[in-house]
């Protein structure tokens, strides 16, 4: 009897140990995430306009996310548009970016609100703007469809008394079958006049169509990127190389995030 009772006992405990395990393993799971990723791109633009006069840019970031909804990030790529801009004694080869916000959902809903501060570290004559902005933005998402309004609590990206300018952006992205997935954007740029500059000067719209695959474990883009974006000899957007930073190009991406 008692070689039955110390039999049955062990076998108890047998399948009670691993329930306990399996139940400690899944108590002791992290809230905190941590991601990187790392992207080449034949040529950087933000916004529709270039900010690499048709020259690739390397691109990476790093990610901390909470399993309350908080979330904090940082996001770095090499750029040109500063120096190319022709403006004399200006240093620049970096944009460094720095953003934080919450994320969460209603139902089917997702929201996003937050903070992004976009930093040009280098140096510039007496008197020029800084290109160093700070945005305030919120984001709805629902299916395939986000929302994003982002308005500058700064002036923006070196425009004289630009503070207040807003940026609405919708974008989609589709899974067509066979790993891939069609992707598409509208935005509008809005730049506040002021003595000497028309709304309508600086302000545009921009557009974006492309596709995205997985191939060897790696993200890969194509894309095609426009904007009604003013940029004739002596308007916003075009830079000392006589290059409308707005128009037309296609853009091939490839990315991995970790």
């Amino acid at each position: 009897m008692k070689k039955l009772i110390a039999a049955a006992t062990f076998a108890t405990l047998a399948v009670a140990v691993p329930s306990v395990g399996m139940a400690q393993e899944k108590k002791a799971a992290s809230p905190h995430t941590f991601t990187g990723n790392l992207n080449l791109v034949s040529e950087y633009r933000y916004r529709g306009i270039a900010q690499t006069n048709a020259k690739p840019a390397v691109q990476g970031g790093f990610d901390y996310s909470h399993a309350s909804g908080v979330y904090l990030g940082t996001w770095a790529s090499n750029v040109s548009w500063l120096s190319d801009a022709g403006a004399g004694a200006v240093s620049n080869s970096l944009e460094w970016d720095m953003y934080g916000g919450y994320k969460g959902a209603v139902g089917d809903l997702g929201y996003d609100v937050g903070l992004l501060y976009y930093y040009y570290p280098g140096s510039y004559p007496a008197g020029f703007t800084s290109p160093n902005t700070m945005e305030v933005y919120g984001a709805a998402t629902w299916k395939m469809f986000t929302l994003k309004y982002s308005h500058a609590l700064t002036n923006l990206f070196g425009f004289t008394d630009s503070k207040g300018a807003g940026y609405i952006d919708l974008s989609a992205s589709y899974e067509v079958g066979g790993g891939y997935t069609l992707v598409g954007h509208y935005g509008h740029q809005s730049v506040p006049s002021t003595a000497g500059r028309a709304k309508s000067d600086c302000s545009y719209s921009d557009w974006k169509v492309g596709v995205t695959t997985e191939v060897a474990g790696m993200t890969v883009g194509l894309s095609y990127i426009d904007t009604d974006a003013k940029g004739n000899g002596g308007q916003c957007y075009r830079n000392a190389f006589n290059r409308d930073l707005g128009k037309g190009n296609v853009v091939l991406s490839v990315g991995k995030t970790f």
